[in-house]
């Protein structure tokens, strides 16, 4: 028996519906899909003005988070314990930061109370002896 001859149009349709899907879909996808602009229009106003307002907000966060990453990747441990070391250290840094306002609070109140405790010139006796019958 021979060998069977290609069936050149059988693979120019799988060939013409490949490309169709391969390019067709993700353009039909992006044609269906409303911009951020067209989905901001259909909020409310009141809505509409909070995400207006959170945008910039927003953004940051995200461009701190991605400069975050950008640091976690350049060391040689994996992302995920990277970042479990950061939380870490933050946490630590948390509790030490509460430790130094506990302690300036606490010097805040020993002063005051130092300060209601001292008598004002007002209430200081005017006789320069130590009893109040025995002066000059």
């Amino acid at each position: 028996m021979g060998k069977k001859p290609t069936n050149w149009r059988l693979w120019g349709k799988v060939a013409v519906v490949s490309v169709i899907v391969a390019v067709g879909g993700p353009a039909f996808t992006a044609w269906l899909s409303p911009s951020e602009e067209e989905i901001r229009a259909k909020y409310n106003p009141d809505l509409r003005r909070r995400s207006i307002e959170g945008k910039a907000q927003r953004e940051q966060e995200f461009d701190e988070f991605v400069t975050r990453l950008k640091e976690y990747s350049k060391s040689d441990k994996p992302i995920w314990i990277v970042v479990k070391e950061e939380e870490e250290r933050m946490k630590k840094k948390a509790i030490a930061d509460a430790k130094n306002r506990e302690k300036e609070a606490e010097a805040r109140k020993a002063e005051m109370r130092r300060e209601a405790l001292q008598p004002t010139p007002a209430e200081q006796p005017k006789s320069s002896s130590w009893f109040s019958w025995g002066g000059k």
